[in-house]
């Protein structure tokens, strides 16, 4: 019990101060997140911790905590997104929009792989840019990111390429959803385009609310985006699952031994458990509300976790290594761009 409790105290000691900083740091950006949706707390977090990297680059103290922060945390922040889950109303009405979204993943995961192979990218980053664009922005990267062993500058590089292309998306996406002519006495055209092919939740809502505003929909785009979105993120499940399972069979066949239960995804499973906890409590009567403090907190979990990847991330290597990974994500966002707006078409969308 003694040495429990000695373990404890020096864990707690170790850690402290880097949790400290972190937390300490995410304040700030959660607030500016709150201010400037359309930017979100992530990227005010990742730039405050590049700003502050150079002065603690020396300092120690700090380090236990930081990467504590920027592996531990961001999976505790995926488990906690699983409590925003309502897998019945997912199901019953993302549907629809399945066959687009087995689309748009499939295109871009292949982009990244053939450009991966041709342009010579690291494989993680591709990976990394591959599903963040595919599924859900941050919060895919921050599920993938632990199972692949990908490190902070690596996340980084991913959440940067995210970042400007979820901009894009939010100012450019209803104008060409004015251009293509998408019903304006309906959302759920738009609705079912910004679910499936801008990457972050934080640009499909600004860009699916922004529909509503133009045309005086109400709420009516902002619901069938998000409901589409979420069902996007369900694909987090067997995308890691499946990574894990390759990441194995690599090491394997090259005499490394990596045995699967070390770096299989456990807080993935959590998600599931959150999600079928959340799902059954709604359907016997508990409140949607209740939920939505373990929601906010894995939002902010993610920005603690998004300070200390910046806190460990070399700016000016960051800059040097940009041109490619942004190419990728360039390619992976008109690919899924282009697939939706097909698939769409083709199922009479619009």
């Amino acid at each position: 019990m003694q040495a429990i409790k000695s373990d404890l105290q020096k864990m707690i000691k170790t850690k402290l101060p880097g949790v400290g900083l972190c937390l300490a740091a995410a304040i700030p950006a959660w607030l500016l997140g709150q201010l400037f949706p359309i930017v979100g707390g992530p990227v005010f977090a990742i730039l405050l911790g590049m700003c502050a990297a150079p002065f603690l680059k020396k300092t120690t103290v700090f380090k236990a905590g930081v990467t504590f922060t920027s592996k531990k945390i961001l999976q505790y922040a995926v488990i906690l997104l699983g409590f925003g889950m309502n897998l019945s109303v997912i199901l019953e009405t993302g549907a629809q929009s399945l066959p687009i979204i087995l689309a748009t993943v499939t295109t871009s995961l292949v982009i990244a792989f053939l450009l991966h192979k041709v342009l010579h990218i690291p494989g993680k980053i591709s990976t990394l840019v591959g599903v963040g664009s595919s599924i859900c922005g941050g919060s895919a990267i921050a599920a993938t990111a632990p199972v692949i062993d990908a490190d902070d500058e690596e996340v980084a590089q991913s959440i940067s390429v995210i970042f400007f292309f979820n901009i894009l998306a939010a100012v450019l996406f209803p104008l060409l959803g004015t251009a293509l002519g998408f019903s304006t006495a309906s959302g759920d055209a738009f609705g079912v385009f910004a679910g499936t092919a801008v990457n972050d939740t934080s640009s499909v809502t600004a860009a699916a609310a922004t529909w509503d505003s133009m045309f005086g929909l109400g709420s009516a785009t902002l619901d069938k985006a998000v409901t589409v979105k979420l069902t996007r993120t369900l694909a987090i499940i067997p995308i890691t699952l499946a990574l894990a399972f390759h990441r194995t069979r690599k090491a394997e066949a090259g005499s490394e031994k990596i045995k699967l239960r070390k770096i299989f995804p456990f807080f993935i499973l959590y998600f599931i458990l959150a999600a079928v906890i959340t799902t059954a409590a709604l359907n016997m009567g508990v409140p949607a509300a209740f939920f939505t403090p373990f929601k906010t907190l894995s939002k902010f979990f993610i920005v603690m976790a998004m300070c200390a990847i910046g806190l460990h991330t070399d700016l000016v290597k960051l800059i040097k290594t940009g041109g490619k990974p942004l190419l990728l994500g360039f390619c992976c966002w008109a690919g899924i761009t282009g697939v939706s707006l097909l698939m769409q078409r083709v199922m009479g969308i619009w």
